[in-house]
């Protein structure tokens, strides 16, 4: 599925709600998993990855993330090791899980999605020689890359494109778990429809609230709740909830005339979502694999990132897709649209 805020006591109180847990302490976690090659050369790198509840498969959010990693290892050799988040962490979890793979040699350690704030702060202070990253939030320390993004702007097009596809003036907007983080989702997209066609109503939906993540990893309840605006009119549902939103799409795939707009990845070319892939529209793109590799290849290149490194639509960090070429006929609309938000004549909200 960013606004760049320095952590306060309110931001760590929402990540530690949140989306990137991994299991019950990294060393027994079943959802541990690791893989090696060796470069040859004795210069690979050894990636931590700490993924987000959904983990590498989950067609989204973490996908990207991993791909990311991937390419990195590709090219500079090394191996991977990935941890996977459950509903049920507590902050202390996160906190070992990060210190495990610092102490197993790990660097870089990446923490996939919010929920890792507040443990990376404390981590990252213990192991000053190790560069950490973390996706969706910001950690203020001298060896943390904080890779943020403009979700805002990117679902300010899938707005643009779901006002101009609608055929029954009714749209939707399912979030995960309703947090900040999400909520610049809904902002964006509601902003987009609504500066096309002011007359379009949105229906909006979360899934999961508070420490409840599962709205994040829980398909069937991404599936409901499209059934129900479907079934209450609306013919276009745009879904920023991990693995919830393919259920979401399978809905929706079942409806003639509606469409679904995918997020993060393309998932219009995600092969799991083949049978579906003729009721999407348009995917809004998070690259989180360019902000991955990008740090994997500083700490590679002996030159960490650090600090904080947005990636916006004008560095097509967010992007729609468009494959299957369902946006073609609005697609210079959705330029106009684009240029406007880069050059500033647009701003988009962060807040609904």
């Amino acid at each position: 599925m960013r606004r760049v805020a320095k952590l306060s006591a309110a931001c760590i109180a929402t990540a530690a709600l949140a989306l990137s847990a991994t299991a019950c302490g990294s060393t027994s976690s079943e959802n541990d998993k690791s893989s090696s090659s060796s470069s040859g050369d004795g210069k690979g790198v050894k990636i931590g990855l700490a993924f987000d509840v959904g983990g590498r498969g989950d067609r989204s959010f973490n996908d990207s993330a991993a791909r990311g990693a991937d390419k990195a290892k590709g090219e500079f050799g090394g191996s991977v090791k990935e941890l996977t988040a459950k509903t049920t962490d507590t902050e202390a979890d996160r906190e070992q899980r990060l210190s495990d793979l610092a102490d197993a040699g790990y660097n870089p350690i990446i923490g996939v999605g919010y929920a890792y704030a507040q443990s990376m702060g404390k981590v990252a202070k213990k192991y000053p020689k190790t560069s950490f990253g973390i996706v969706d939030s910001v950690v203020d320390a001298p060896n943390v890359d904080s890779i943020t993004f403009t979700e805002e702007q990117g679902s300010y097009l899938a707005g643009v494109a779901a006002a101009l596809k609608t055929k029954k003036s009714h749209v939707g907007f399912i979030g995960g778990v309703d947090v900040p983080l999400i909520k610049k989702f809904e902002a964006g997209f509601v902003q987009g429809v609504k500066d096309t066609n002011s007359k379009i109503k949105v229906d909006t939906q979360y899934l999961s609230h508070g420490s409840d993540t599962s709205g994040f990893a829980s398909p069937d309840k991404g599936k409901e709740a499209a059934q129900g605006m479907l079934d209450n009119g609306a013919d276009v549902i745009y879904s920023a909830a991990g693995s919830s939103g393919n259920g979401a799409i399978e809905a929706v795939n079942g409806k003639k005339g509606a469409w679904a707009i995918g997020v993060d990845s393309d998932q219009y070319n995600i092969p799991g979502l083949a049978k579906y892939k003729g009721s999407i529209l348009t995917s809004m793109v998070k690259n989180v694999d360019l902000g991955v590799y990008d740090f994997v290849k500083s700490v590679h290149d002996g030159k960490a990132l650090a600090g904080v490194n947005s990636y916006s639509l004008a560095k097509d960090g967010v992007s729609l897709s468009t494959s299957g070429g369902f946006i073609d006929d609005v697609q210079a609309k959705l330029d106009a649209a684009k240029k406007k938000i880069v050059d500033g004549s647009i701003k988009v909200k962060t807040t609904p």
